[in-house]
């Protein structure tokens, strides 16, 4: 069976859109004791995303990501905002932000308010 896995540059290939969407993201080594940060996507692909943060791990970091998908772009799911849960990896940072590379897996779910 053939690797599926996509090198860094078949990543860059990826068409991107210059989308901004509502998300949180922690450090995925202990999830009970890394605050959350809220941040905004900046564009973001099928492999990943670009957050504009001061506020960065470092390359490499594992982390956990929650995307926010506004209800308004929702017709597949009766008009409800949801919820993209994430994982991934910290691919670069620079002066302005952290580029984040998504595992494969993921599920979206409805949002809800009492989330923690």
């Amino acid at each position: 069976m053939p690797n599926m896995e996509l090198s860094g540059l078949d990543r860059r290939k990826m068409e991107r859109f210059s989308l901004q969407l509502s998300a949180r993201v922690c450090a995925a080594s202990d999830i009970q004791k890394n605050p959350y940060l809220k941040l905004c996507t900046s564009n973001i692909s099928a492999c990943g995303a670009y957050f504009e943060t001061k506020k960065q791990f470092s390359v490499g970091t594992k982390v956990k990501i929650e995307i926010i998908l506004p209800a308004d772009r929702l017709t597949n799911f009766g008009g409800r905002k949801s919820r993209i849960h994430l994982s991934g990896s910290v691919a670069r940072i620079d002066d302005n932000g952290m580029a984040l590379n998504f595992d494969r897996s993921y599920n979206i779910i409805p949002y809800r308010l009492n989330i923690h």
